[in-house]
């Protein structure tokens, strides 16, 4: 029997999501107590209750709870029972998803970065070493969500293992999810255990495990017209695993939610309606698009609510939409989708395929997405209705009303049903909506109350509807005021700073042969810097290879400009130097990839940090020539062309290059030209795969066979080949500065001096400055006018994030360029970097701006 059709309090099946006996559509926005201060979680808590959403998910961050290893925290912003608590007070449901890896654009995914210390541990693997960790995390953790489970003693009413399963290459999918299932399992909790895809692969995500529901995450185009096919054939997919469709993530705007509920969701969770902020070390690095982005400290997607708190306009399409799921209740938690016969014509873009519930008791519920920027029409069942653009109104046909005490059938309603009561029809519509009762066709207008074969029809503007409060006996309907709109202020701007004398302390990190990463010296969020002195007499470059994050790097006195290429090998110019010099790097931790992308090296999951290693480039060596052929029709004995020079009728077929290389020092083979991947074996070993990224090799000392095979492209641009010789930089003196060691020092008081903005600094030097804020109970945002700095912020004791002006990385999330001091958290330390680039660096204002509610 499968383990989701024997629960009592919540249970999910073919039919939909039951909670106590009762059929339920949830409505769910994302909520992490980790990224808002825990002051303001009830008043983040109560806004989504006021949305009319009935439930949220939060994700629960292993490496958040343990910052390093048996280091265990669930106080003060970690008490993750406290906010579970808080939720239940507030009336909502919680979705838990413990992970252990949850993606969710954090640092590493939430696993702890030392697990990379463990060669021989394999995370998302079904692997001893590793599912010991998660053992470890979950014995912490589980049972929190087992004390809080509905209806017991909390909101939990799902729980989620692992996350999007289906992106990572995981050998044991069933076995995997299998041990996790049974922790969960073990720790007592009893509500529905489900897993999402990321991509639709149901068995990917799942492992097909008995007792795991698959779930999924949609994130569409908005305006696509073949949003409604896709979700459909999952519903159907699902339906045949006998559980209803549950969104876990998709886009947030309510046009597009309509659109998923029409074809057949019972629980939809637009990832993410409510914002928050990546305070201290722990956005992630290498989201989405070319490789490299980095995750601004502002996590915000454009939801309903603001990394502040702030409400949008789409705040109002949620409440009108709960308001619908509200009034049809039960009979559309059971409704199924169906295809209607008589597909609406529109004179407006819309979907390729209909989307339209059938009730359990008769009628339907037919959505009609209106895709265009211009008024439209639609007719419906015969019958031209007018549509408002960017709209998607769910409208009623054929329903018989008896729920309601009407003695009559709703053959059409071109607008969403907000409220149902003894005589009387609410509607939601911006343009005139017409009703057709017991054959009686009736047009009306907006803000207008029609009688209609005795029903009072009454439509309210859709900004009315988000504030409808109640429909009395006698038919009154009662409608909020209006709020106010929140005053603005102009911004402040800080013309005076303390600027302190002293420089944040670092812990000696012993010497070393080769620089060791940093979280081999205990720094898993925060820098390190490493210092070495080196002859560089008849050096002209040096070749850097595995350095992550964000490496600021000295050489004899000379500042060069940011490296932050993920350990891409990059080349550095020293043909100015020579003699012994000194060279210093300070490599900063931006935060570990949350996505396996093997493009770089540093963006695998579980990728270490560090200055990687430091090489002195002795020779280069041309060796594009005298590879061998084979492929297509190369015979014996092999023809001999230059890398890349086969000419073949037969497109996009591989080809394998192949030639003896000699380094009698450790070398690197540099392909230029790539652009699309391809793979590099060498001595006969496992082929890697090379890309445009990052086109090299490292050959340790001898003489190698290197095989290079792509697929033939005759059009494509000439390969070359190089072979440089390297030799170490060795001998490296190491200090730490984890992420609690600057923030102890950005807490304390120091001797300093006030100096008046602007700010020059020189490229690579760093200063710390102090910044009195007046009192703001709704906090600051802080902008600079700033180039050619990166800064980072510390108020109340915690990092509230980093900020980079001038030349920079791509960034994805939020807005990359404000740091939030929230209400409550007193005082503001920046310390101030200045970076080598086009401009000369330096903080000329910085702007205080009170964010609007």
């Amino acid at each position: 029997m499968n383990r989701t059709e024997t629960i009592e309090a919540v249970r999910v099946d073919g039919r939909g999501v039951w909670i106590d006996g009762s059929p339920r559509t949830l409505l769910c926005a994302s909520l992490f107590y980790f990224r808002l201060p825990r002051e303001q979680w009830r008043e983040r808590l109560e806004q989504v209750r006021a949305s009319g959403y009935t439930c949220v998910d939060v994700y629960l961050p292993w490496n958040f709870h343990e910052s390093a290893p048996g280091r265990w925290s669930f106080e003060g912003r970690r008490d993750v029972a406290a906010f579970l608590d808080l939720a239940h007070e507030t009336g909502l449901y919680v979705i838990a998803r413990p992970g252990p890896y949850i993606c969710s654009e954090w640092d590493g995914g939430a696993l702890p970065a030392w697990l990379g210390l463990d060669a021989e541990l394999r995370i998302r693997q079904n692997e001893r070493r590793y599912l010991e960790r998660v053992t470890a995390w979950f014995d912490q953790v589980l049972p929190l969500l087992a004390e809080r489970q509905y209806p017991a003693n909390g909101p939990v009413v799902m729980v989620q293992l692992e996350n999007e399963l289906d992106f990572f290459d995981c050998a044991d999918r069933a076995g995997y999810v299998g041990a996790l299932r049974d922790a969960a399992l073990g720790h007592g909790i009893t509500v529905p255990l489900i897993a999402c895809s990321g991509q639709g692969d149901l068995a990917g995500a799942t492992g097909d495990v008995d007792g795991v529901a698959p779930a999924c995450n949609f994130y569409p185009d908005d305006d696509s017209p073949d949003i409604e096919a896709e979700v459909r054939r999952y519903a159907g997919l699902v339906a045949e695993r006998g559980v209803p469709l549950l969104i876990t993530e998709t886009n947030r705007r309510h046009r597009t939610l309509r659109r998923l509920l029409a074809s057949g969701a019972k629980l939809i969770a637009p990832y993410l309606q409510s914002s928050g902020w990546n305070f201290g070390y722990t956005p992630s690095t290498g989201n989405w698009g070319r490789p490299g982005n980095f995750m601004s400290h502002g996590y915000d997607f454009g939801g309903y609510v603001t990394s502040t708190g702030a409400r949008r306009p789409e705040y109002a399409e949620a409440q009108v939409l709960a308001r619908v799921l509200d009034t049809w209740g039960a009979h559309l938690a059971l409704a199924v989708p169906v295809l209607p016969n008589d597909r609406p014509a529109c004179d407006f873009p819309t979907s390729s395929v209909s989307a339209a519930l059938a009730f359990p008791e008769g009628g339907r519920l037919v959505a009609v997405p209106h895709l265009g920027a211009e008024p439209g029409t639609a007719v419906v069942g015969g019958v031209p209705v007018a549509v408002a653009p960017g709209s998607c109104p769910l409208m009623a046909m054929d329903v018989p009303l008896g729920a309601w005490g009407i003695d009559a059938t709703l053959t059409l309603a071109s607008a969403d049903l907000v409220a149902a009561a003894d005589g009387v029809l609410v509607f939601s519509s911006d343009v005139p909506v017409t009703v057709v009762l017991d054959g009686t066709h009736a047009e009306i207008p907006v803000s207008e109350r029609v009688t209609v074969a005795g029903v009072a029809v009454v439509v309210l503007p859709a900004a009315e509807a988000a504030r409808l409060q109640s429909v009395d006996a006698d038919g009154t309907v009662r409608v909020a005021d209006a709020p106010h709109p929140p005053a603005e202020s102009a911004p402040t701007a800080v013309r005076e700073v303390r600027r302190r004398f002293d420089a944040a302390p670092e812990e000696p990190a012993g010497r070393h042969a080769l620089p060791p990463t940093l979280e081999s010296l205990g720094v898993y969020r925060g820098r390190g810097a490493y210092r070495a002195t080196t002859d560089l007499t008849g050096v002209d470059e040096l070749l850097l290879t595995g350095a992550a994050d964000i490496v600021d790097l000295s050489i004899a006195g000379r500042t060069h400009p940011p490296i932050a290429g993920f350990g891409a090998a990059r080349r550095i110019d020293v043909g100015d130097v020579t003699g012994s010099v000194a060279i210093e790097a300070v490599v900063e931790i931006w935060g570990h990839a949350n996505f396996d992308d093997a493009r770089l090296p540093a963006l695998r999951m579980g990728a270490l940090r560090g200055l990687g290693t430091l090489w002195k480039v002795r020779g280069t060596t041309d060796v594009s020539a005298l590879w061998t052929v084979h492929g297509h029709w190369a015979g014996n004995p092999s023809p001999t062309r230059v890398l890349g020079g086969w000419s073949s009728t037969r497109v996009a077929e591989p080809v394998t290059y192949s030639r003896t290389v000699h380094s009698p020092a450790p070398s690197a083979l540099h392909l230029r030209g790539v652009v699309e991947p391809l793979r590099v074996s060498v001595d006969g070993g496992a082929p890697a795969t090379v890309h445009a990224e990052n086109p090299w090799v490292l050959l340790p000392v001898g003489t190698h066979r290197v095989a290079v095979t792509l697929p033939h492209h005759p059009s494509g641009p000439d390969l070359r080949a190089e072979l440089l010789t390297l030799e170490a930089v060795r001998d490296w003196s190491c200090a730490a500065q984890n992420d609690e060691l600057l923030a102890g020092f950005a807490a304390r008081s120091g001797r300093g001096e006030s100096v008046r903005l602007p700010l020059a600094l020189k490229p690579g030097e760093a200063t710390w400055l102090d910044i009195d804020l007046p009192p703001s109970p709704e906090g600051y945002l802080v902008r600079l006018d700033a180039t050619q700095v990166r800064v980072t912020g510390w108020a109340d004791g915690e990092c509230v994030g980093r900020v980079w002006t001038g030349d920079r990385p791509a960034f994805s999330g939020g807005d990359p360029d404000t740091l939030w001091i929230p209400p409550g958290w007193p005082g503001l330390t920046l310390l101030a970097q200045g970076v080598e680039g086009r401009d000369a660096p330096g903080i000329r204002t910085l702007w205080l701006e009170v964010p609007t509610g």
